[in-house]
């Protein structure tokens, strides 16, 4: 007698294996999100300083550069959009060191800035970045998925620390709110923090735990690993 399984055995071994899938997929895919967050912010950081120290071989030292876009302000007192003229630093300071594969020029679909134009540069690992819109010393990156990142914030999502993590480059000013990014290359969005540990969390206006501009902060200072008290998910 040939011994075999049965189909009703069959189908509940199946049944049992894909409870078992549905149950470990989604804490499988959040855990291959985190690990691929902490390796991109710390390569971008890595390649984006090393783009900043060779064009400084050429065009001396930052505090130097005519690199800055600073906030202009229209007739009504809304700040001026200066895509363009953050790109046009870009190709002169950093476009020549930095390997970017992909330029797109893309609108914001809602919000204040709805219709408005920015560029998006993507890098060969499948990460982007983009400048602030009024200017160029603040810089978002998407380590995974940018398009759908930029989704999420049209329908009003927060997305700081869970899919776009903030940057800053601003050597220059030793006062005030940028003390922590003086004589500095590229470094986690910081301004204005008191060094208070617990406002990287907590500050009203930044706090990751609250707007999230410092999610990338907290994740540099714990030798870029996401902390297992991290108050944001993250996803793509």
């Amino acid at each position: 007698m040939k011994k075999a399984f049965t189909m009703a055995e069959v189908l509940i071994t199946l049944g049992i294996i894909g409870v078992v899938v549905a149950m470990t997929l989604p804490a499988m895919i959040h855990k291959y999100d985190i690990t691929a967050t902490e390796t991109r912010l710390k390569k971008f950081y890595s390649i984006f300083n090393q783009a900043l120290l060779q064009s400084s071989v050429k065009n001396g030292p930052y505090e130097s550069w005519q690199y800055w876009n600073h906030d202009i302000t229209d007739e009504d007192g809304n700040k001026v959009n200066q895509q363009e003229e953050n790109k046009n630093s870009f190709d002169i300071y950093l476009a020549p060191y930095l390997k970017v594969y992909k330029i797109e020029k893309l609108k914001y679909s809602s919000g204040e800035f709805a219709g408005d134009e920015f560029y998006m540069y993507y890098l060969a690992d499948g990460s982007a970045f983009s400048f602030a819109r009024h200017e160029n010393r603040d810089l978002s990156f998407y380590p995974r998925n940018p398009e759908k990142c930029l989704d999420r914030q049209a329908k009003g999502e927060s997305t700081l620390g869970v899919c776009s993590f903030s940057f800053s480059f601003y050597p220059m000013n030793s006062s005030g709110g940028w003390r922590y990014h003086y004589k500095k290359g590229l470094e986690p969005f910081l301004y204005n923090w008191d060094g208070n540990d617990d406002d990287l969390y907590n500050d009203s206006t930044y706090g990751c735990g609250q707007a999230g501009s410092y999610c990338t902060a907290i994740i540099q200072r714990n030798g870029w690993k996401v902390p297992k008290n991290y108050p944001r998910r993250i996803s793509y």
